[in-house]
């Protein structure tokens, strides 16, 4: 070579490189298919298992009702509680009898009508009742709890019309549920698991993709090529992020068709919100994959820094202002926290964009401190 001949510089981009490491890496998620279940059965097995095994509605709850002195009144009252889809009546004799019940588990509340609920009914316009509700599992009780005092006052108003006197209650509550209607909690609960899922889903594809190289030896075949370090964690990425997208697409049908969860907002909204959340997922992935050369251990982490945070830190199932405020600090390193804003907004309120815009500009912060933790950590790997 002419010493006036510049030497050809390794330097530079090389889309080439970039597309000989995609399809490198495309041929192996072919081979294994692994990677195939990852991203399509994963998200239908866990939809279909939470989707349908997990449900915050109190339905068909066993109720026991006690009346010391039946009459019509009682009836009618008792009529209104068998053709709720919320409750299964039983009747009991006495009271201790349904206490029994109670703490057998086989009943979930007690409602006692005392001997003057007709007669207080009719002299003052009121029936007070009596109610006892199993407090071990607190939520469901105070569901239950309230919808029995629904209930109670829809049927006194409806027997205060019947008779023609005022209802002496001194609040009345005309109430209008926005967004979910129905009080479904699989309308809220599916779009908050599509969030864990993807969080699953992204850290787990790119969780092991480094460390696989390793325990393989091709790292070694790697490093003596001229790929370079962005060549290589782009050829890295770009399969997974499509396997990922793939997932996230299969979810948000199953959610719409399957599960008849509303969707009020923008695809193409939800389409980018999903991308940047992919992308900060798959760099939580390639992170735990650069710091550590074992897959079973890269696994076993990427399960214990997504998924589980993802699932309890993010406001999937439990509020999280009603947490202490140190944990409510922790939630905001959850990536998912900011995605379940975004993806319940989107499937029942619409685009609410000031919602959609900061939890998209804390997505972008999160995914760009990653990839600069893979930069750096990368070149120490490979050098």
């Amino acid at each position: 070579m002419n010493e006036h001949t510049p030497a050809p510089t390794q330097q530079s981009f090389s889309p080439q490189r970039l597309k000989g490491i995609v399809r490198k890496e495309s041929l192996q998620i072919i081979r294994d298919p692994s990677s195939i279940a990852i991203a399509f059965v994963l998200p239908v097995v866990l939809l279909l298992l939470f989707g349908y095994g997990v449900s915050l509605d109190a339905k068909h709850v066993p109720i026991g009702f006690v009346v010391d002195n039946p009459d019509t009144n009682t009836q009618s009252f008792i009529g209104m509680f068998k053709h709720s889809d919320y409750f299964e009546p039983q009747r009991f004799i006495t009271t201790h009898e349904a206490k029994q019940a109670l703490k057998a588990r086989k009943i979930f509340g007690i409602v006692r009508l005392r001997s003057d609920f007709s007669d207080q009914l009719l002299s003052f316009g009121e029936a007070p009742i009596e109610l006892i509700v199993n407090g071990v599992d607190a939520n469901q009780a105070r569901i239950t709890e309230g919808y029995i005092l629904s209930i109670w006052q829809l049927w006194m108003s409806r027997t205060a019309q019947e008779q023609g006197k005022p209802l002496h209650i001194p609040i009345t509550i005309e109430q209008r549920v926005w967004f979910n209607p129905a009080l479904k909690s699989r309308n809220y609960l599916v779009p908050g698991l599509i969030a864990v899922i993807m969080t699953l889903i992204g850290a787990m594809l790119t969780a092991m993709v480094v460390a696989r190289e390793w325990e393989r030896g091709t790292m070694e075949a790697i490093l003596v090529t001229p790929v370079r370090l962005k060549e290589f964690l782009l050829g890295k990425l770009i399969p997974y992020f499509i396997l990922g997208m793939g997932g996230m697409l299969l979810s948000v049908a199953m959610a719409y068709w399957q599960f008849d969860v509303p969707f009020r907002g923008s695809f193409v909204v939800l389409f980018f919100a999903s991308a940047l959340f992919m992308l900060t997922c798959l760099g939580l992935g390639l992170f735990i994959s650069t710091i550590t050369r074992s897959q079973f251990v890269a696994g076993e982490i990427s399960i214990l820094v997504s998924f589980l945070p993802a699932f309890i830190l993010s406001g999937f199932i439990f509020d999280i202002n009603s947490m202490p405020v140190v944990i409510q600090w922790l939630t905001h390193l959850v990536p998912a926290r900011y995605f379940v804003d975004i993806i319940q907004s989107i499937f029942l309120a619409g685009n609410v964009w000031p919602i959609i815009l900061k939890n998209c500009a804390y997505l972008i912060l999160m995914s760009a401190v990653f990839f600069i933790l893979i930069i750096k950590k990368s070149h120490k790997s490979l050098e």
